[in-house]
């Protein structure tokens, strides 16, 4: 069962910068690198149904245009999102939230599930992720993380005793006080403008740090001096 602290490193997107974001392909590439953890992102299909994606729109990954919260879950998992990436990955398309965690779950990586609500459907996603976690019996390897406070609560009041992180583009206090009201053990931040002082005050309030997007050895090594507990990349095959 997945207990804090976590694995010291997750793989950005499922498969950071070596496979189509999002993807089975990519988790199947983390699988082979020997990793531990992944990152992922969902959002809600028009007809309620978890999709993994980043983007709101479809025109950076699928190369086509489409919002993801207008159109219905049968449309989106046709999206090639494999061939805009490279031509090797052609037929790679969106995966569902559920096939994404049974991957997962046969692959033995735990997962960081952020939750990414299209803008207006923060509190519907959060309850959706967190109920189908439910009934999947808790999935223990899975930590949710949002940036959004209204998505945690949600997800929270369907799967409490699931570990939460909360997003944060850069530390402040504020931030981690959010964190803490909202029974997260951990606070995910972004490496601009992090200082060693900020993860010091943050696990002396009692939470973990996870930073995000550490692509450089250099950089995961200071990381890992001020005493993060993981950090998120988009090059695995070269920070582990």
């Amino acid at each position: 069962m997945f207990t804090w602290p976590g694995p010291a490193l997750y793989v950005h997107r499922c498969g950071g910068a070596l496979a189509p974001e999002n993807t089975l392909a990519g988790l199947r590439i983390a699988g082979r690198l020997g990793c531990a953890a992944v990152e992922f992102d969902v959002m809600l299909s028009a007809d309620g149904v978890p999709v993994v994606i980043h983007d709101e729109t479809l025109e950076r990954t699928g190369g086509r245009s489409g919002r993801v919260s207008d159109m219905r879950a049968a449309e989106l998992f046709e999206v090639d999102v494999g061939r805009v990436f490279h031509p090797a990955f052609e037929g790679e398309c969106l995966p569902s939230f559920e096939s994404v965690l049974a991957a997962c779950a046969g692959l033995g990586l735990i997962a960081n599930v952020e939750i990414k609500p299209a803008q207006g459907f923060e509190v519907e996603t959060g309850k959706v992720v967190g109920e189908l976690l439910t009934c999947r019996g808790g999935d223990p390897n899975v930590l949710l993380s949002s940036f959004s406070v209204d998505a945690l609560e949600a997800a929270a009041q369907s799967a409490p005793d699931l570990p939460r992180a909360l997003l944060a583009e850069t530390y402040s206090v504020a931030a981690q006080d959010r964190a803490l009201g909202l029974g997260c053990g951990g606070l995910n931040l972004g490496r601009q403008g992090l200082l060693p002082e900020h993860v010091r005050q943050a696990k002396a309030a009692g939470l973990h740090v996870l930073v995000y997007t550490i692509n450089d050895p250099r950089d995961a090594t200071q990381m890992k001096a001020w005493g993060v507990t993981g950090v998120f990349s988009d090059r695995p095959d070269l920070i582990r």
